[in-house]
This record gives C-alpha cells, structure tokens and sequence, in this order.
C-alpha cells in the first residue's frame, strides 16, 4: 500500500490563506506549512517551528514568514508603525533568516511534524537559491487611512539596516532593505501579497520577478509607492532577451514609481486580453494537481515504482513552465480532445520553446470492451512507445514527458497517465525496438509537431477584423484560438 504524504494546515486563518495562494501559485506538491526543525538541545518529541510556508522546487527555496499583528493606536502614528514594524515585519525577517540558516546548514533536518519523525519529503538543494518574504497583516487599512491610495506599503531603496527603520525620522508606512550584508527579505502587505500571489502565479514567473527585483533594487537608489507599481512596471518592459526586467533608460541616478502605474496596466485592454487567453492555462495547474493529490495519498492507478519521487520528477517538468507556455500546451491538448472523433486514436508531439526545456507526447486513446484494468494497462504501454518513437523522430530529444488520456470530448469523468521518458541514453539497439514499434502500433507515422507562436500578450481585435471572405475563410482566426476563421468566428 503506497504511503500517504500528510500536509499541515496553517495555524491561524492568515497562515491558511497563506498557504491556498500558495498552492494555487506553487501547486501543491512543493508548497509545505508548519515545518520543524529538530533542536537536539531540547527534549525529544519537541521540534521548533522553521517557518510558517517553505516552497521548494529544484534548486529554488521560497521562506514564507507570516505575522498577524493588529495596528496600535495610541494616537500617535510614529509609535504606533514603530511597534507594529518590530513585532510584524523584524520578528518575520528574523524568522525567515534563521530557516534560510537552517537548511543552508541542516538541509536533511526539516520534519512535518513536532514531533521530527516525519522526515521532509523530498532532498533540500544543499546550495540553494534562497528567497526570503516576510508577510505582514493588519497594515493597509491604516496605511490607507493616512496616506490613501492602495494600502501596499512604500519602498526606498536607501533606507538601508534595521536601525534606520527605527530611526525617530524614519518614514512611516515604508520599508527598504532590513540588511544589505544578509539575503534580501520581500515585505509584503494584504495587498501586495494578492496582487503579487495572483498575477505571476507560477513558480518561474515568481522566482525571475523576484530575482530581477533584488538585483535592480540593489543596484541603485529606488522609490516605490508600492509593490504594486514595481511589478506593474517589470510586466511592462523587456530586456535584450526578450524577457521581462526592470529596463530604465541609462545614466539615471535614481528611479520613482509614483502611484498609478498598476491601475493603468491593470485596466490595459491587452492586459485585459491576456487574463481572457490565459484562461486555457490553468486546466495545465488542474492536471498537475490531479496527478499530485494522487501520489501524496497514494491512489495512483499504477504507483511509480519510487513513489512520490517519481511523480514529483515528471511533475516538474510540467511545473517549470511559464505561464504563457502553459497556455500553449494546455490549449494544444484541449483542441486535440475537442476535435478526435470519439472513437479515434491520436497523438500529438509538442517542440521545446527554449533549449533544454521537454518534448512533450500527448496520447488519445478510445476505451473499448476490455476491462478498465485492461485499459489503462494497454494505454501506458502506448504512451511509452509513443515516448521511444519520439526520440526517433527527434534525434535531439534528452526529456520526453508523456501524458495520454480518453477520447472524447464529452465525457463525465475522466482518467490520465503521465510517463518520463529520458532519452540521453539512446542506443542503435533503442532506435531498432522504436522502428518496430512504430511499424506494430502504426504509431507516429503521419503527424506534425506543433508549433505555436504565442504573445504574451494578445493583439486587440476590433470586429472588422471578423470580417472575413473567399479564401480567408481557411486562414487562422484572428482571435488567437489556433483554429480556421470558418470553424471559430465564422460559425454560422
């Protein structure tokens, strides 16, 4: 019986919500609360508290503190931020510094439980790339309150150290960098954390946002009006590389982000556009969660022969990509099911965007009259194959993902294998059993990859340009859908 991974809850009504924005933004598999650290100088059965959320995903470690401080109010606001920053943003900072320590110096000594007998799931990276947030509650109603706008705190970059936060002239309602010698530390407020948590809301949108923050906050003297406004911006702007950075014009001495940047981006009609085409990507998250509730309560139709491992490893690869990415694969995979008659079979190859990134299989197969059992045997055997002629067709393949479920569109319930296939290790002999299988199943022998070139963000599309005759009828639809103008916006 395959053993059953049991996660913490958060603690307080913070610390949960905490953790569902987290599994919706990191997904479930690599998005943990309430982990311990076993303190050898304390009684047995008594673990001290890590931290409230710890994200782990290949070498990237995301430490989550989270305070829920109430705002005093003596009537004196000065005080009254003073108290409020020690207790909510310098206890999380602390926090978070001493489990960045933690696990940097004891990665194999993380628990899920007090009691340490329940070891962290997966190996920790032993020379991470570690990233510090210290949420902190209770702050954007009264930062509204006196200053307007938003409530997301303010930033500047030249208030450096914890004793010129806590300076009798330093400003209120703003945070800089806690410690420029030390890992820098994301303040995030109610607001800032929803905003951030929902807009790159996958571990690689994230993780490049917040790296390419701290090296531009740290690179010169920065004003923000809030999280928000920084983030607008970073979304707004392309590097030489053709991905999103902090690009400002050269010979500046400092940069401003006054307030209104985010509500301009936000209200962008090709903002606007990417929210709607973006849509199709989240059945990706849907998929990956499936395949990652199973494994952690063991209810694999066919377990992994390592378990949690096994499934994290092809899980990861689906997780890595961006969001704009998923859009492709998920809306590829959708139009495949949507357009396979319901007894065909079918398969789909998908191409890498970058180097490096995988090859992806997607298998359709009918159910006939043999048994379920019989069924998703025969089918995991057709996915593997599909995997090996992949490699035959795509001699620069290293890593195949495979993923195959029922034909249909229509369906009540649904069911879905995913397979690895490493293809580093590709012999002649390799080759020889894929021309074989490929000749015995009729497998791969007439398909295109797909390759779909996606913008980020859509091109406005006024209703002339559906206005479409004569041979423009069989041209891709102007709305993006991948489909013929005649069988999309030209339906009758």
């Amino acid at each position: 019986m395959p053993q059953q991974l049991v996660k913490n809850l958060g603690v307080t009504p913070a610390e949960r919500y905490l953790q569902r924005l987290c599994e919706k933004t990191f997904l479930s598999l690599w998005s943990y609360a309430g982990l311990y650290r076993d303190q050898r100088s304390r009684p047995q059965g008594e673990g001290k508290e890590l931290c409230d959320l710890l994200v782990v995903f290949e070498n990237t470690v995301l430490i989550f503190s989270d305070k829920h401080c109430c705002f005093p109010r003596t009537g004196n606001i000065r005080q009254d931020w003073q108290r409020w920053f020690r207790r909510a943003i310098l206890k999380s900072a602390e926090q978070a510094w001493g489990a960045e320590r933690w696990i940097r110096e004891h990665p194999a000594r993380v628990f899920l439980n007090s009691a340490c007998t329940k070891r962290f799931p997966f190996s920790l990276p032993t020379n991470p790339e570690v990233h510090l947030l210290a949420v902190a509650h209770d702050v954007a109603p009264r930062c509204r309150e006196q200053l307007g706008g938003s409530g997301s705190l303010m930033f500047r970059s030249d208030l450096q150290g914890i004793p010129a936060h806590l300076a009798t002239d330093a400003p209120i309602f703003t945070v800089g960098d806690l410690d420029c010698n030390r890992t820098f530390v994301h303040v995030l407020d109610d607001t800032s954390l929803d905003i951030l948590m929902r807009t790159v809301d996958t571990i690689a949108d994230f993780v490049a946002y917040l790296s390419k923050k701290i090296r531009f906050l740290r690179s010169r003297p920065v004003f923000a009006a809030g999280e928000e406004e920084l983030l607008a911006f970073y979304l707004k702007r392309m590097n030489a590389d053709d991905q999103h950075d902090f690009v400002t014009e050269g010979g500046l001495d400092g940069v401003w982000f006054l307030e209104g940047l985010w509500e301009a981006f936000e209200s962008n009609p090709q903002r606007l556009a990417q929210i709607e085409a973006d849509r199709p990507s989240y059945s990706w998250d849907r998929l990956i969660e499936t395949f990652s509730r199973n494994a952690m309560a063991g209810t694999h139709h066919f377990p992994l022969p390592d378990g949690l491992q096994a499934t994290e490893r092809i899980m990861r690869f689906m997780a890595r990509e961006s969001r704009t990415r998923r859009r492709v694969l998920a809306r590829s995979l959708l139009e495949m099911i949507a357009t396979t008659p319901d007894q065909a079979r079918r398969t789909r190859v998908g191409s890498p965007s970058l180097p490096g990134d995988p090859f992806y299989v997607f298998l359709l197969i009918p159910r006939g009259s043999e048994s379920y059992d019989d069924y998703r045997r025969v089918r995991l055997e057709w996915l593997y194959a599909a995997c090996q002629i992949t490699k035959l067709k795509c001699p620069e393949a290293l890593d195949i993902v495979g993923i195959a479920t029922e034909t249909g569109s229509g369906l009540q319930t649904r069911s879905e294998d995913a397979v690895y296939f490493d293809a580093r290790a590709w012999s002649e002999a390799n080759a020889e059993e894929a021309r074989e299988l490929r000749e015995k199943l009729e497998l791969l022998t007439n398909t295109k990859e797909f390759h779909w070139t996606e913008k980020e963000y859509p091109d406005i599309v006024t209703d002339d340009a559906f206005k479409v005759s004569g041979e423009g009828r069989n041209k891709p639809c102007p709305c993006g859908s991948g489909k013929k103008w005649k069988k999309c916006h030209g339906k009758p």
